[in-house]
């Protein structure tokens, strides 16, 4: 179903605290369509699936992972998404770390998502604790065509495979979109030693997007999740050749200017890591009409009330656990998202 066409103006509140990013001071006269990537630290169930290393969420573990704490978690959650734009919930949603489709199905029936009549795509992946990638869309703004999932495999180390990208196909009106959702292979053993997997995440969506390009030059191309790594990593900028604005490359990475400045989406030993992106073809940062970008950036959502301050004033992601110890935060991840527009 296509969406209504509405006019309305809404005023961003401009967020407090030490590590808030300017948000669009507003809504022009414009039907808005948003993007998010959201890595949820963690979104599991509390049954343990004897097909996953998974016991560490279940009420019997270390972490005493039960119903009250998966709940609280699911609306907490729901309320950083619905929060974004408080006219208008999110279009399209990519999140990290989601168990399964239980817990997809739990997240979009909190009161908070329930009237957007999220739609939900994902497959079941080979992550060995079982967290998968997903993408969430509203149908009455976007209309699902087709998916499927792109293996990365490592010929060169142990473990021979990571999760899977997700590389979902649709419209928005006449414009086809094609999105793909990572969640690439972590720093574990230390970014060095750890790079390699992740510029095979990188050549795998670059031949992807290679062969899209070749189909169509003006194809519409956006990348979203979490990457493990930071707009100006090889991985990104040389291998995926997601460039700066300015570097008129045919993917744009909208988080680089923020990256540059010292800010990211997570924090790890006192630094804020960028690690979170997203990506479009450049031509979505050109387009005069049909569904295109409203600004060619993207924006941190960090507002205090996500944020741990320590007792040095710094603020963080308030996570939800800290190896076994429960915070019973949000995530240990800052969502990101970015504005299109159609006139």
């Amino acid at each position: 179903m296509l969406m209504n066409s509405k006019f309305y103006l809404v005023l961003f509140i401009v967020l407090c605290g030490t590590v808030a990013e300017a948000q669009p001071e507003k809504w022009k006269n414009q039907k808005y369509f948003t993007i998010m990537s959201y890595n949820v630290e963690n979104l599991f169930d509390t049954i343990n699936d004897p097909k996953k290393n998974d016991n560490e969420f279940t009420p019997t573990s270390e972490k005493q992972f039960n119903s009250a704490k998966y709940f609280k978690k699911l609306t907490m959650l729901s309320e950083v998404i619905s929060s974004i734009n408080s006219n208008e919930l999110p279009e399209l949603i990519g999140l990290c770390e989601i168990e399964n489709l239980t817990v997809l199905n739990d997240l979009v029936a909190a009161s908070n998502l329930k009237p957007g009549k999220y739609m939900i795509v994902h497959e079941e992946g080979p992550d060995p604790r079982g967290i998968d990638c997903a993408l969430l869309y509203r149908p009455d703004a976007f209309t699902y065509i087709d998916h499927k999932t792109l293996e990365v495999r490592f010929p060169f180390a142990k473990n021979k495979r990571t999760r899977d990208i997700l590389y979902v196909k649709g419209l928005v009106k006449k414009d086809t979109l094609h999105i793909f959702v990572n969640h690439w292979s972590s720093r574990r053993g230390g970014k060095e030693k750890s790079e390699p997997k992740r510029l095979q995440n990188a050549t795998v969506l670059k031949n992807q997007t290679d062969s899209i390009y070749q189909i169509n030059s003006e194809a519409r191309i956006i990348i979203l999740g979490d990457f493990n790594d930071s707009p100006s990593d090889k991985s990104l900028y040389e291998v995926l050749e997601a460039g700066k604005l300015t570097d008129k490359k045919n993917l744009t990475n909208l988080m680089y200017e923020l990256h540059n400045e010292g800010k990211g989406t997570y924090y790890y030993r006192g630094v804020y890591n960028m690690i979170d992106n997203l990506i479009v073809s450049r031509n979505l940062c050109e387009k005069k009409e049909g569904f295109r970008l409203y600004e060619p950036k993207g924006w941190i959502y960090n507002p205090d009330y996500i944020c741990y301050t320590n007792k040095n004033g710094d603020k963080s992601p308030n996570k939800s656990y800290g190896g076994k110890n429960y915070f019973g935060g949000y995530s240990d991840h800052f969502p990101i998202y970015t504005i299109f527009y159609e006139k």
